[in-house]
C-alpha cells in the first residue's frame, strides 16, 4: 500500500522545511503517469502474464509458460518481496508478506499462472492507489503554486534580480501586470487587483494600493507595484501553509490511530488463521492437503487488509486537499472528526458575525436642517481624531463627496465630545451624555430627540449628537453592519441541529439587538478574554463538543479551550493561523457551512469505506474457506477492486464545492 505523505526536496536552504521554493516535491508536476516506470512495468508484466496463459492452456509448452510466469513474478513483485523481507526481519508482518506466501505458494502447489496474477493484480492495484492518490494532491498543487525563484530588487542605480533567499526585510521589489508576488510585503508604490485565491479560495481580485499587505504566490493583475518586503522567503504565508498542510496530513484521526492498531494485530492474526485452514483439515482430520493448502492461500490474499488501511486516509487527505482549495487551512484530521461532534457553534461578534467596521447608517438633521450639511459639520468636527467613529463619518462624507469646513479653537472633551469652531460658531459632537452639560442649553422641544437617542440605541446603534451653542444640529447613527449571509448561516447551523452562542464585549443593548437580528439562540455580552475562555468551557460541560468561531487576536484564549477552534479572515495573521485548529483564510462566513457539510461528508465516506471492506473481507473470507472463490477472484476483486473502490469513493470529497463568498 503506498503511504500519502506530503515530502521536500533537501535543498541548500536552511528553511528547506518552510520555504515554498523548495517544498518542491509536494506541489511539483509528477512525469505524466503513462511515462511513469510503474507504467512500463504493468505492460510489460501484463504482455508476459497474457502470453503465459495463451501458452499454458492453449499450447504444449508449459514449461515456456512457467518460465514467463516466474518472469512476471520477478519483474513485477521486486519491490514486493524486498518489502515482505524486510517486514518479516522487523517481525512486523504487513501485506507484502500476505501477497509473497501466497505467491510463492501457489508456485508450489504448481499453480504459477495464479502466483504470477497474484503478484501482478496486487501491485497494479499498488500503482492504481498511487495514481489516485497523486488525483488528491493535485489540487493542492493548483492552489499552492510555487511563488517565482526570483524578484527583482529596487537599487539606487536600477534595478537587479535576485534569487528569493538573498532578498531580506526592507528591501523594495518590483512587481508588473501579470507577474506573480514572490514574498510578503507591503506596497510602498503603486495601485493594482491582486488575484488571492491561491490563499484565500476568492476568486474576486482585490484592489491593492500604497500601504496593503500582499502576499507570496498570489498575481498581479494589471498594474505596477514596488512592495516593501518584510518576511524571508521561508517566513511568508505561503511557506506557513505548505508546513501546515504537511503536518496537517501527518495527524492522524482517531479513526485512523484505531485501524492502524488494529492493522498492526490483524496480518499476524490472518495468517495464523490461514496456517489454521491449512493445518486442521489436512493433518489432523486427514483430507486432501492440496485442496486445503490452496484455500489457505486464498484466504490469505483475500484477508489482505490493504482496503481497510487506506480507507481513512486518503478520505482524510482528500477532504482536507479540497478545504486548502476553498481557502480553509485544516491542520489535522482529527479536527475533521472533531467537528461531526459539535453540538455548539460561538461566535465572536465583532469581525465575526459583523464587518468589525463602523458604517454611517442614519442621519437625521433637526429644524429642517439638510442631512448633508448634518454631515458636512460632524465630518469637519472629527476631521482631527483617529477614533473609529470620527473614520466612519469621515468616510462616508467623502462617499458622498462632501466638503470639510475649516475648525478652528478644536478641544476634546473628556468624556463627552469634540468641541470646534466653524465660520465663528461653535460645535459639538459626541454622546447623548453631551447634550446633559450644563453648559449646553438646548432649545425647548428637544426632549424627544433623547428618546429618539435611547431609540436607536436600543436597536444596536451608536448614536452622535451633532449640536450648536442655541440650535441643535442632527444625529448621526453608526453600526458594525451584520455580515450579509450571516443569518443564512446562522439558520443552516440551527436546522442542522447545531446550538449558536455569540459572545461579545459590547454593552447588552447591541448584543440583543443582533442576536435577535441573526436569530441567535444566546448571548453573553461585555465580556473580556477571559470570561469568553469561562464561557467555552461552560458550553463544553453543559454541550459536550464546541466550536469557537473568531478572529484569532483577542478570541486566541477561547480559540484554544474549545473542541474546534476556527479563525475568520486568517490572511497575514499570525496569531490566527497558529492559535486555530482551522483557517479560514478570507473573511466569509459560508466557509462554516461548507466545514460542517464537509466534515460530515467525509466521515459518511469514512464509515461507507470501513463498512465495504469489513463485509467484502468477511464474506470473502467465508467463501475462501469453503473453496468457492479462486485467487484470480481474490486478487481482483477482493483486493485490488475493492481498494480502488474505496480510493475512487474518497476522491469524490475533492469535489466538494463552497457557497459562493458573499
Amino acid at each position: 500500500m503506498q503511504q500519502i505523505k506530503l515530502k521536500f526536496k533537501k535543498d541548500t536552504c536552511e528553511n528547506e522545511r518552510t520555504c515554498s521554493c523548495c517544498a518542491v516535491d509536494l506541489f511539483e508536476e509528477r512525469p505524466p503517469f503513462w511515462k511513469r516506470e510503474v507504467l512500463i512495468i504493468s505492460i510489460t508484466a501484463g504482455i508476459l502474464l497474457a502470453s503465459g496463459l495463451v501458452l499454458k492452456f492453449f499450447t504444449p509448452y508449459s514449461i515456456i509458460s512457467l518460465l514467463l510466469f516466474i518472469s512476471v513474478t520477478a519483474i513485477a513483485g521486486k519491490d514486493i518481496f524486498r518489502k515482505a523481507f524486510l517486514a518479516a526481519r522487523r517481525l512486523r508482518l504487513d501485506m507484502n508478506c500476505l501477497m509473497s506466501i501466497a505467491s510463492l505458494g501457489a508456485f508450489f502447489i504448481g499453480h504459477g499462472e495464479e502466483g504470477a496474477a497474484v503478484i501482478y493484480l496486487f501491485f497494479v492495484a499498488e500503482a492504481l492507489e498511487e495514481y489516485a492518490s497523486d488525483n488528491a494532491e493535485k489540487s493542492i498543487r493548483r492552489l499552492l503554486s510555487l511563488a517565482p525563484e526570483k524578484a527583482r530588487v529596487k537599487k539606487a542605480d536600477g534595478e537587479i534580480e535576485l534569487h528569493v533567499h538573498e532578498i531580506r526585510p526592507g528591501d523594495v521589489i518590483i512587481i508588473r501586470p501579470g507577474e506573480k508576488i514572490p514574498l510578503d510585503g507591503k506596497i510602498a508604490t503603486g495601485h493594482s487587483s491582486v488575484n488571492e485565491s491561491t490563499i484565500t479560495g476568492e476568486s474576486v481580485p482585490v484592489d491593492k494600493t500604497e500601504g496593503d499587505e500582499v502576499f507570496a504566490g498570489t498575481m498581479n493583475e494589471d498594474g505596477y507595484l514596488e512592495v516593501t518586503v518584510e518576511k524571508k522567503s521561508g517566513e511568508t504565508l505561503l511557506s506557513r501553509i505548505i508546513k501546515l498542510v504537511e503536518e496537517a496530513e501527518r495527524k492522524k484521526s482517531k479513526t485512523e490511530k484505531v485501524i492502524d492498531r488494529f492493522a498492526r494485530f490483524y496480518t499476524p492474526a490472518v495468517i495464523a488463521l490461514a496456517f489454521a485452514v491449512f493445518f486442521i483439515p489436512s493433518v489432523i482430520l486427514g483430507q486432501d492437503w492440496h485442496v486445503w493448502f490452496y484455500r489457505a492461500l486464498v484466504l490469505l490474499v483475500v484477508s489482505c487488509p490493504c482496503a481497510l488501511a487506506i480507507s481513512t486516509p486518503v478520505a482524510m487527505v482528500s477532504a482536507i486537499t479540497s478545504a486548502a482549495r476553498h481557502g480553509v487551512l485544516i491542520k489535522g484530521a482529527s479536527f475533521l472528526e472533531e467537528l461531526v461532534k459539535v453540538r455548539v457553534c460561538a461566535f465572536d461578534k465583532t469581525g465575526t458575525l459583523t464587518k468589525g467596521k463602523l458604517e454611517v447608517v442614519d442621519i437625521v438633521g433637526f429644524n429642517n436642517i439638510p442631512a448633508e450639511e448634518v454631515l458636512s459639520i460632524a465630518a469637519s468636527l472629527e476631521a482631527r481624531s483617529e477614533h473609529p467613529i470620527a473614520k466612519a463619518i469621515r468616510r462616508k462624507a467623502r462617499s458622498e463627496n462632501i466638503p470639510l469646513l475649516e475648525i478652528g479653537r478644536f478641544k476634546s472633551i473628556r468624556g463627552r465630545g469634540l468641541e470646534a469652531q466653524i465660520n465663528g460658531k461653535t460645535y459639538y459632537a459626541g454622546s447623548k451624555n453631551l447634550i446633559d452639560d450644563a453648559a449646553i442649553k438646548l432649545p425647548p422641544g428637544m426632549t424627544p430627540w433623547r428618546e429618539k437617542m435611547s431609540h436607536f440605541e436600543e436597536e444596536g446603534k451608536t448614536a452622535i449628537f451633532i449640536t450648536g451653542e442655541r440650535e441643535a444640529v442632527g444625529i448621526i447613527t453608526l453600526e458594525d453592519r451584520v455580515r450579509d449571509r450571516a443569518p443564512v448561516i446562522v439558520a443552516h447551523l440551527k436546522k442542522s441541529g447545531i446550538r449558536t452562542e455569540m459572545l461579545t464585549g459590547d454593552n447588552r443593548k447591541v448584543a440583543s439587538s443582533i442576536a435577535g437580528r441573526l436569530g441567535i439562540d444566546a448571548y453573553d455580552a461585555e465580556l473580556l478574554p477571559e470570561d469568553k475562555v469561562r464561557v467555552v468551557e461552560g458550553l463544553r460541560e453543559k454541550f459536550g463538543h464546541v466550536a469557537m468561531i473568531g478572529d484569532g487576536v483577542n478570541d486566541a484564549p477561547a480559540l484554544a479551550v474549545a473542541n474546534v477552534g476556527i479563525a475568520m479572515g486568517a490572511i497575514g495573521s499570525d496569531v490566527a493561523i497558529e492559535t486555530a485548529d482551522i483557517a479560514l483564510m478570507h473573511d466569509d462566513l459560508s466557509r462554516i457551512d461548507y466545514l460542517i457539510s464537509l466534515s460530515r461528508k467525509t466521515m459518511r465516506v469514512v464509515k461507507q469505506n470501513v463498512t465495504a471492506s469489513i463485509l467484502i473481507k468477511g464474506s470473502f473470507t467465508v467463501l475462501a474457506s469453503l473453496g468457492l472463490i479462486n485467487l484470480w477472484v481474490a486478487v481482483g476483486v477482493g483486493d485490488m477492486g475493492l481498494s480502488l473502490a474505496v480510493i475512487t469513493n474518497a476522491i469524490r470529497l475533492t469535489r466538494v464545492k463552497a457557497a459562493p463568498s458573499s
